[in-house]
Parts: structure tokens; C-alpha cells; sequence
């Protein structure tokens, strides 16, 4: 990682975890303005089953070194000042619902999520040396409500038109679009790297019945946005790259050989690599109630990428 220092993290005891290399000779093949999905409904078990964002699938190892390289890019003669997150993000949500109200998200539900998230991002869901306070902090200023049988029914196959349509702010304002992804599709999300080439598509993408309050079975606390977010500040699934280094570009998170489901106890798919699955990370794939926490590795990469490519210019 950069030597980046972040300060204003709350943050404590962080576990052991393996130390990770940097991606070296990175292959420029990451499609700019592609979307990172998540999927759940009828996967395997420990596969699948919150994301595959981002380039029609998987981050390949490729197109997360070339997104290192870029981040290292951005950062410049930054990598060593002292830098801290935002104050405050502002959101944007936009309800798309079908013509008979369905997926019409109350507000109430909105400013629940808005508060899921300050929750999550403020370390509220763990306790001790988990709980993580990554410094974001988030704050809705407008939600906009969008009537349209094929938005909502067909939001993947028009998302470019919709999200160049609606998008509002810079690449420091977050927007959330809610609407009907399929049963099989939970959101998905944009990169940081993503910025420059495809401004108008920077956001993410919810499945509207995950939002708190929703439908959606062990998936309706208001985690995937979460986990979204994540994304959109430049984190890796924890699965990132499996076993082999440098994983998730994180130091602290254990290494994963693939996604979690549910909430297993004790998993531990990388037994030559030290500490267990983190199965209680955001970034996986595991059922909302399950998920507790960002480490401080984690808070400190997404301090790197607001620093690199969404913090406003003077």
C-alpha cells in the first residue's frame, strides 16, 4: 500500500493479519465506467452470493493491479502527507418505481439507510478491537422520485441512459439509485478509476427491497448499499485475488478463497495464511445480519481513493 497517512480514524486494536506485496507490471484492462454487480439469488453456497462487480464479473487480478497502479497514480507526491476523510459525503437517491407504486421507497426508509450507513461507516455495528470508525460520514441532500414501468422493471439493461440522466453533483456527491435488478442481483457499483472517463455513470445501484424495511430475505437491513458504498471508495471484495497476494490490497483483512454466504462460524479457506475468513466484513458476500464492520486498513484505502480521484479541487 501507499504511505498515505490517515488521520481522524477512531479505530481500535486492529487484528493480525498477513502482510500483502504490491501488484507489480499491472495490465491496463479494466473497461472504464463498468459496474461492479452484485449478485445473490440462486447461487452456490460460499460463491456469489453479494457481488461480482464491476466489469461483468469478477475483478480479475489484472484489472485490480491496474487499479492499484492507478490509485498510486492519482495519489502522486500525496502518498506521504497526512490527509483525512471527507466531513461529510453528500447522497443523492433516486427512487425509481413502477407506474402502480411498486418500489416507491418511503422516505422513511431512505433516511433509514442514510443512517445504516452512518452506523456501518462509523463502527457502530462491532464492538472492541473490530469496531472501525473509517472518519465518513453521510448526508442526504435530495431525493428525487422517478415513475417508469421500464426503469424499474429494465433499470441493468437502460442503465447508462438513466444514470446520465438523473446524476447530479461531482465525484465527491454519492448517487444511489434504487429499482427492481432481477431476482438474482442485489446492486452493483462504480470505481473511483471509473471517474474521468464516465462521470455521468459514477453511483450505485440497489436493489430497491434491500433497503431497510425491504422484502429481500437475509438481505434487507440496508447492507448492500453498505458494501456498494464500499466499492465506490475504491475497496476490493475481501476474496480479492484468493489465497495468492497481494489479495485485497489491505494488509489487515485476512485472506479469502472465495465468498462467504450466510454467516459461517470458524471459516477458514486460506489455512497456510494466518487468521481466519473475515466473514463479518462488509466487503463480503454474507447474509446483512451477519455483516459488523471495515478495518482500519480498509478505512485508510478509502481515504487514499477520496484523496486520489472524488476529493473536491479548490
Amino acid at each position: 500500500m501507499s504511505a498515505l497517512a490517515v488521520t481522524g480514524l477512531a479505530v481500535a486494536g486492529a487484528p493480525d493479519a498477513p502482510d500483502t506485496a504490491q501488484a507489480t507490471d499491472a495490465v491496463h484492462l479494466a473497461d472504464a465506467g463498468t459496474d461492479h454487480t452484485c449478485e445473490t439469488d440462486g447461487a452456490a453456497p460460499d460463491s456469489d452470493r453479494r457481488s461480482s462487480e464491476g466489469h461483468d464479473g469478477e475483478v480479475t487480478p489484472e484489472q485490480a493491479a491496474d487499479h492499484q497502479e492507478q490509485l498510486e497514480d492519482a495519489l502522486g507526491t500525496d502518498r506521504g502527507s497526512q490527509v483525512a476523510p471527507p466531513r461529510s459525503v453528500p447522497v443523492v437517491v433516486h427512487v425509481i418505481s413502477a407506474e402502480d407504486g411498486e418500489g416507491d421507497v418511503s422516505q422513511e426508509r431512505v433516511d433509514q439507510q442514510i443512517q445504516v450507513l452512518n452506523d456501518a461507516y462509523g463502527g457502530v455495528f462491532a464492538s472492541g478491537e473490530e469496531a472501525t470508525d473509517t472518519g465518513f460520514d453521510f448526508e442526504l441532500v435530495e431525493t428525487t422520485r422517478h415513475s417508469d414501468d421500464t426503469w424499474f422493471e429494465e433499470f441493468s439493461s437502460n442503465r447508462d441512459t438513466i444514470r446520465a440522466e438523473l446524476h447530479q453533483g461531482g465525484p465527491e456527491t454519492l448517487n444511489v439509485y434504487t429499482a427492481d435488478l432481477g431476482a438474482g442481483v442485489l446492486g452493483f457499483s462504480t470505481f473511483p478509476q471509473d471517474i474521468e472517463s464516465s462521470p455521468e455513470q459514477d453511483g450505485v445501484v440497489v436493489s430497491h427491497d434491500t433497503l431497510p424495511g425491504g422484502s429481500r430475505e437475509n438481505f434487507d437491513l440496508g447492507q448492500t448499499t453498505t458494501h456498494e458504498v464500499g466499492h465506490w471508495l475504491g475497496l476490493f471484495h475481501t476474496f480479492q485475488n484468493g489465497c495468492e497476494s497481494p489479495g485485497d490490497y489491505v494488509d489487515d483483512t485476512p485472506y479469502e478463497r472465495e465468498a462467504a454466504s450466510g454467516c459461517p462460524a470458524g471459516r477458514d479457506t486460506c489455512p497456510d495464511r494466518p487468521g481466519e475468513d473475515p466473514v463479518n466484513n462488509f466487503m463480503n458476500y454474507t447474509d446483512d445480519a451477519c455483516m459488523t464492520h471495515f478495518t482500519p486498513g480498509q478505512a485508510e484505502r478509502m481515504v487514499q481513493h477520496w484523496a486520489g480521484f472524488r476529493e473536491p479541487q479548490v
